[in-house]
């Protein structure tokens, strides 16, 4: 069952998100070279903290931290540590989620760590991006799942190819519905598959967390020994960029931007639903 959420849960749920995006501007800040990313975690646990909300990552199925920080050819769901320090020259994915009043916020961005990054990383990571954001204009009201799922492909298929040959769009994982949990129905795919159908029908209170990963190369992955970090299975690096979004009668409105998504929603010529909080 989808959950179908009120004007007043997604004025909640856009609470969460505020968190969401401010641990996002902390982590963006703290990710340099010489960083290690149980540092950025840290940074991450002390803003949920100032703002009274809670991690809805730890203890998630045993995570043992508050962000996920994928470095390079890892795609998601990279542990913190003490071991891991960033370099110049690094990508990093950073998947962060709170939870206020038992609603929840979920997003991810990548980051470039120090200078010198070459043209195809910069690249993939604003390839990426846009396929979110490709995603999230389709997501109106009588469109079906299909057609973010078609969105986000068809705008990575039509990019010019990077020197590696292609760009790998993720198979294993995908977005999903969010709201009184974080991983909700239903799930959603960065592709099309002729075997999923066209899903559900989208209406207003409909909330989704819109996820697309894409590599270098292959759309392929493994999980390594701890279960849960999951890299390229080439080596190739990846990007992982998330927004929760919530479909009101007013249209979009992106729950984890800090602006609602106005700004970038305007390029595509679609007006953001306006921030419940005011």
């Amino acid at each position: 069952m989808v959950q179908i959420k009120t004007p007043e849960q997604i004025a909640k749920m856009r609470e969460a998100g505020l968190v969401v995006a401010a641990i996002h501007a902390a982590t963006r800040e703290a990710a340099v070279p010489g960083a290690t990313t149980h540092d950025l975690d840290q940074v991450a646990r002390k803003v949920i903290a100032d703002h009274g909300a809670k991690s809805n990552f730890l203890g998630y199925g045993g995570f043992p931290a508050t962000i996920c920080t994928s470095v390079n050819e890892v795609v998601v769901h990279g542990i913190p540590d003490e071991k891991t320090v960033l370099k110049d020259g690094d990508i990093i994915s950073i998947d962060a989620g709170a939870i206020v009043d038992g609603w929840h916020g979920d997003a991810a961005y990548t980051a470039f760590v120090g200078t010198g990054h070459a043209p195809e990383l910069i690249e993939l990571s604003r390839v990426t991006e846009e396929s979110m954001w490709a995603g999230i204009t389709a997501m109106k009201a009588n469109n079906r799942l299909v057609d973010i799922s078609r969105a986000i492909e068809t705008y990575i298929r039509r990019q010019p190819r990077p020197a590696t040959g292609k760009y790998g769009i993720i198979e294993d994982f995908g977005g999903h519905g969010i709201g009184t949990e974080m991983h909700m129905d239903p799930h959603l795919l960065n592709y099309v598959s002729r075997k999923r159908g066209k899903g559900i029908k989208l209406v207003p209170g409909v909330c989704l967390a819109i996820e697309p990963m894409v590599s270098l190369g292959t759309a392929r992955t493994e999980t390594l020994s701890d279960d849960w970090t999951v890299i390229t299975t080439d080596g190739t690096w990846s990007s992982h960029w998330e927004h929760s979004i919530a479909l009101t009668e007013q249209g979009p409105l992106v729950l984890t931007s800090p602006d609602c998504g106005k700004a970038k929603l305007a390029e595509y010529g679609i007006t953001a639903a306006p921030d419940p909080l005011g």
